[in-house]
């Protein structure tokens, strides 16, 4: 795990203006470190919106998930809950997403997949790490609690279900006013990977295989050699 460095090291890099199909968002990019240093450059977005002094503004922080918010995987609920977070921040007109890079919960992209090809051989989330000789979960939330602190935001609504990302902010003195679920439908390919998250790794999920969604996966389509240009 990356060791944890002071506030002072995070820099705001630019700001800017970022319309979604949920509204309009200020988006902030940060950064800490720096290669002169020989440090790791560490990188994230504040995506806000509304006036974030204002009592408990609704918080989500969010690591990185190239499968499935851009290619649409469904074997994660990583979209459908920044989905979740940005439309619940969209409806109050305040709150922020704070987006980490860090892919497959620290381990990097290229593990994540190793880890996929381990779980298409009946290994769950957590054990596919560990046969790669990896740790269940890397992520350092203290670049977060850094952009908070630079932020000026003390006192949050969380939404997760994740207990570390709690007691992170917790131990580093940001007051949690309430923890607001952040809970997506499971669907048939991904209740075995949110069921670990739950019994393995103390996820608050409320998971019911009765009412795992169907998921909404478009039929391939057949493309007629003679109907190929070349």
């Amino acid at each position: 795990m990356t060791p944890a460095r002071h506030d002072d090291a995070v820099r705001r890099v630019v700001s800017t203006r970022l319309p979604t199909k949920f509204g309009v968002f200020q988006t902030s990019a940060f950064e800490r470190g720096t290669a002169e240093r020989g440090e790791s450059l560490e990188t994230a977005l504040a995506i806000s919106m509304g006036d974030l002094a204002q009592d408990a503004p609704l918080l989500r922080i969010h690591s990185q998930c190239f499968t499935s918010e851009v290619l649409g995987s469904l074997r994660c609920d990583c979209r459908d809950q920044l989905d979740i977070a940005m439309r619940a921040i969209a409806r109050e007109q305040r709150g922020l997403v704070i987006y980490e890079h860090q892919e497959g919960r620290g381990i990097g992209l290229m593990a994540k997949l190793q880890a996929y090809a381990l779980q298409d051989g009946g290994l769950d989330t957590v054990d596919a790490n560990h046969a790669l000789g990896l740790e269940a979960d890397y992520r350092d939330f203290s670049l977060p609690i850094a952009i908070l602190k630079l932020l000026g935001v003390g006192r949050v609504r969380l939404m997760s279900n994740n207990p570390r990302k709690e007691h992170a902010l917790v131990d580093a003195g940001i007051e949690i006013v309430a923890r607001v679920p952040c809970e997506a439908a499971p669907t048939a390919h991904s209740i075995a990977y949110l069921r670990a998250k739950q019994q393995k790794m103390g996820h608050a999920l409320q998971l019911d295989a009765a009412q795992v969604a169907t998921a909404d996966v478009p039929a391939a389509i057949s493309v007629r050699p003679d109907r190929v240009r070349r």
